[in-house]
């Protein structure tokens, strides 16, 4: 089993200047850029396991289901549900026609688990402390902001 990284695209150890410039880099093009010429980013975990470890979504010749869930929702074409990590499809916005997949299986692949991601929040506090003073303070709002969704 491979390791979590925390770091964008996995660029950590080849980055040929400090991180958290590369970060400063990043969100400054942000700012100058246009919104609505801006990518939108989307996160999504292929990888989700049942109980008994076999994989909940049909695999890799489906993911173009998923794909067009979200170009519908960049079209503004696509309802999407409220968790405190960000938006999910609903229930019906994937299309599973033909697949053999349940709406007990897609409810899971759909869910957000706060208390799962609680448990992560050291790890991302010291992945952030890493860049000490010169991370830029964006990151650590949104991180602050994303600890006051989750709750206690």
């Amino acid at each position: 089993m491979g390791t979590l990284r925390y770091d964008p695209f996995a660029m950590l150890p080849f980055c040929g200047y400090h991180m958290a410039e590369y970060f400063r880099h990043w969100l400054d093009i942000g700012k100058r850029a246009d919104p609505a010429k801006l990518p939108k980013l989307f996160h999504v975990n292929w990888f989700r396991k049942d109980e008994d470890g076999r994989f909940l979504w049909p695999g890799f010749g489906e993911n173009s289901r998923v794909l067009a869930w979200i170009f519908r929702r960049c079209e503004g074409a696509a309802e999407a549900a409220e968790t405190p990590a960000g938006y999910v499809p609903t229930a019906d916005g994937i299309d599973t026609t033909g697949l053999d997949v349940d709406a007990e299986a897609m409810r899971k692949l759909l869910s957000v688990d706060p208390e799962g991601i609680r448990e992560e929040l050291p790890t991302i506090h010291a992945h952030f402390a890493q860049f000490g003073d010169r991370l830029p303070g964006e990151l650590r709002a949104q991180l602050e902001e994303l600890e006051k969704r989750l709750g206690p």
